[in-house]
């Protein structure tokens, strides 16, 4: 008898105790996962839409304009001031430069 009595109280602490644990991970994904997410889909989109005359940066920090899309994965940049032509990765992109930075 009393060992039912101390389970039916336990339930409820123990489903209080979860609470906290169930809010902190609710604020990490809307904080860290959401977020994360929507910067990869943009990643994506971005990578999917590159076309030839585009001046992009590379993750090593190398600025050039798409001359050719060879496949899939694969772009041929020219790099100035010398038009060097550089083969990269089409996910080596890390982003697209507007009108507004270009020199």
């Amino acid at each position: 008898m009393i060992l039912n009595l101390y389970f039916q109280t336990a339930t409820p602490n123990s489903l209080l105790g979860l609470l906290p644990i169930l809010l902190i991970f609710g604020i990490f994904y809307f904080l860290l996962f959401l977020p994360m997410q929507r910067q990869r889909k943009n990643t994506q989109k971005m990578l999917a839409g590159l076309q030839n005359g585009n001046t992009v940066i590379t993750s090593g920090g190398i600025v050039g304009t798409i001359v050719a899309i060879e496949g899939d994965d694969t772009l041929v940049l020219r790099v100035k001031p010398d038009n060097v032509k550089l083969q990269v990765a089409r996910s080596s992109v890390s982003s697209l430069v507007t009108g507004d930075k270009k020199s």
